[in-house]
């Protein structure tokens, strides 16, 4: 019903952006595309002022841009500015696959604290990354006290149950499809506390990723949880409104 995390900003939608999001519209109830790049806030705002009330979105900076010479200052006040025009901080959080320094690692969690105080501030729910580092990314959020948080393509599987017990959500993508660990999860997680997600572009095993493709994803799950596909697309479609508290009705 609806996609809780993609990148409608990439290159990848350049010459066909429109003719995808109608072709979402028909299927589905909404589209949140994240802009996790300071470069891509006006396009991504451009595209949700077009798309108003169908596509919302969610800004942040990607925890792999840390070392990059980002003019941190300028981005929080261009997020102010579009408050109205946004429903979550993110994607924010770790990641030490792609980062291997230290220096830039504890560059990293300094942001990261900084954008959950930030989204706090702006009584917004937080959108997380985290690879390779979830017990850090844990870790700072409850030292934070985080309370409205979405692991976006949560796949730690021995972190399930502090998920639970923190009372925050997970979002699936296609990669369900195809990872054992990915089904196990689903597995435990309760339906309540799960939404749907395709992370398009990427994920598209060998072509282009689109948010339509959350249908094969509630298909999946249905068919791990053993209910009904609608029963996944209202109640994971539910969790989104009220978790984004969107404009919308089922």
């Amino acid at each position: 019903m609806i996609d809780v995390h993609c990148h409608l900003e990439q290159k990848d939608y350049e010459n066909d952006r429109d003719e995808v999001i109608n072709k979402c519209r028909e299927k589905l109830k909404a589209i949140i595309t994240s802009c996790a790049h300071p470069n891509d806030l006006e396009l991504t705002i451009e595209i949700v002022k077009k798309y108003k009330g169908f596509v919302f979105a969610t800004l942040g900076i990607h925890p792999e841009y840390t070392g990059e010479n980002l003019n941190i200052k300028d981005f929080i006040e261009k997020v102010k500015k579009n408050k109205d025009n946004i429903v979550g901080i993110g994607e924010v959080g770790l990641d030490y696959h792609w980062v291997k320094e230290e220096n830039l690692r504890e560059k990293q969690r300094k942001l990261f604290r900084f954008f959950i105080k930030f989204a706090k501030e702006l009584n917004l729910p937080l959108v997380i990354h985290s690879r390779e580092a979830m017990q850090d990314t844990i870790k700072i959020l409850e030292e934070e006290k985080a309370k409205n948080v979405l692991m976006h393509l949560f796949g730690d599987k021995k972190f399930v149950s502090k998920i639970i017990e923190n009372g925050w959500f997970i979002s699936v993508g296609p990669i369900l499809l195809t990872s054992k660990n990915h089904k196990k999860i689903v597995k435990e997680m309760p339906i309540e506390k799960i939404m749907l997600e395709t992370d398009s572009p990427w994920f598209g095993f060998g072509k282009r990723n689109e948010p339509i493709e959350i249908i094969k994803v509630a298909e999946k799950i249905a068919e791990i949880k053993k209910i009904g596909f609608n029963d996944v697309w209202n109640i994971c479609g539910k969790n989104a409104i009220k978790f984004f508290n969107l404009p919308i009705e089922i």
